[in-house]
């Protein structure tokens, strides 16, 4: 039996051992943006690593725990892979069909808040982990893990965390928290992550909440104020306003389109899927969909409050209005030069008594299409997934993999489990049982092989 037969019959004989595991680790609370059970999340991952001969670390921050843990291998090549141990709110409660952090297994799927953001991620990983242990009686290279608990409020801490031990997580590579299938159930190696600025305006326009009659004709009206404020920060082509924020960009070269273009049509797939039936600016090109989705910055409005919104009327003239935006940023924009922009804005537009909050964010960061441990990862995928992975210039989401990138100076891959009907970040979140497995064949395949090289 070949070294691969073996390690691939230890997992499979062992999945459901690697899922109880995964069920303990669900089945503990860990949400960042309420600060629930995040110590007991972080001393959790901490025993996990102890138990694989780990030596490991909780690392305090200004905010949650980072988790560190290194082992030696036989090779000095060394791979370092980060997770996080956060999760989203699971609200709305009333939509999950089991408890959120009850994981309940059905239909071949595993189901429960951050079983697939990102805690199956972590857990798949360490069972590749077991599997290279057994047979092999050590690991193929060295592993650092690097395990935040903030990524789900925008990794507040992380790049300074970084600067501050960069020695400790010296690497020659890295492999992201995510990945997964796509609907046609190919595997896909996403090379960059957009960046984001994520603020919250606000204005007061009086004291106090006002009787509509009394003052609709005679007091400034907050959410008006807020609305008109928010009209200004795009046209109705879709351009942003903002003055000088298209200045730094660089723009998708001759590779990235080549990339896009060879990845399969998903106008059809978003249709069905979002229930839209065009796209902005009247898109109908599949390679300038994909393109426009990823290289093209944005201003999202995210969510608004102001005034009564409960069952029924209410009368009345709105004293405070308030919008959550984000900004999503290519190369080489960055959230500081979004917040000057964005105050330079207001102010000139006569805005000057709307505020902001700026709640986090980070820059854009991306790994060359042509490194060779892309090549690696691609290589390791074939005879596990119905075709090799396939390669994603950049993503529309964001994620702290500029200080991975830039900091650490490091090619950085994603590999993972999830696929279209994941449901991250919302009610019913779970992840399929075959690409669990499937993704602890992949990981042992790139140790192995970067062990190797």
């Amino acid at each position: 039996m070949s070294t691969f037969n073996a390690i691939d019959s230890y997992l499979e004989h062992h999945l459901e051992q690697s899922l109880s595991e995964l069920k303990k680790y669900v089945a503990q609370p860990s949400v960042a943006a309420q600060g629930w059970g995040m110590d007991e999340a972080a001393h959790l991952v901490s025993l996990m690593l102890e138990g694989r001969g780990f030596d490991v670390e909780i690392m305090d921050t200004e905010g949650f725990p980072v988790v560190l843990g290194e082992r030696k291998g036989r090779t000095d090549q060394t791979l370092l892979i980060y997770n996080h141990y956060d999760v989203q709110p699971p609200e709305p409660l009333d939509l999950w069909e089991t408890p959120p952090f009850e994981p309940e297994e059905r239909d071949g799927k595993l189901f429960g808040r951050g079983v697939s953001d990102d805690k199956g991620h972590l857990i798949s990983r360490l069972f590749a982990l077991d599997a290279l242990l057994e047979e092999m009686g050590e690991l193929p290279c060295n592993i650092k893990f690097i395990v935040e608990g903030e990524e789900e409020i925008g990794s507040v801490h992380l790049p300074d965390f970084i600067k501050k031990y960069k020695e400790r997580l010296d690497a020659d590579a890295c492999i992201w928290e995510f990945g997964g299938v796509d609907y046609r159930d190919i595997p896909m190696l996403y090379l960059g992550l957009r960046g984001i600025c994520y603020v919250e305006l606000s204005v007061q326009t009086a004291s106090q909440d006002v009787h509509s009659g009394t003052g609709g004709s005679i007091f400034p009206n907050a959410a008006w104020r807020l609305t008109w404020a928010l009209a200004s920060l795009k046209d109705k082509y879709e351009n942003i306003q903002l003055p000088g924020f298209y200045d730094p960009i660089l723009p998708p070269t001759e590779r990235d389109r080549e990339l896009m273009a060879a990845l399969p049509p998903i106008i059809d797939e978003y249709k069905e899927r979002y229930g839209v039936d065009h796209f902005l600016r009247g898109i109908t090109n599949e390679t300038e969909l994909r393109v426009n989705a990823v290289f093209e910055p944005t201003c999202t409005i995210c969510g608004l409050n102001s005034g009564y919104q409960g069952q029924g009327s209410k009368t009345v003239l709105p004293a405070k209005a308030s919008a959550k935006v984000d900004f999503r940023l290519v190369p080489e924009q960055s959230p500081s030069q979004v917040l000057e922009q964005l105050r330079n804005h207001l102010d000139d537009r006569g805005f000057t008594d709307v505020e902001f909050e700026f709640l986090g964010g980070g820059p854009p960061a991306r790994t060359d299409p042509d490194h060779p441990f892309v090549d690696l990862v691609v290589e390791a995928s074939k005879g596990i997934y119905r075709s090799p992975m396939e390669l994603v210039p950049m993503v529309g989401g964001s994620g702290p993999n500029h200080a991975f990138v830039h900091t650490l100076d490091l090619p950085v891959v994603t590999a993972g489990l999830s696929y279209p009907g994941t449901n991250a970040h919302a009610p019913n979140e779970n992840i399929r049982l075959d690409l669990f497995l499937k993704h602890a064949k992949h990981m042992t395949r790139i140790i192995t092989a970067f062990a190797e090289k």
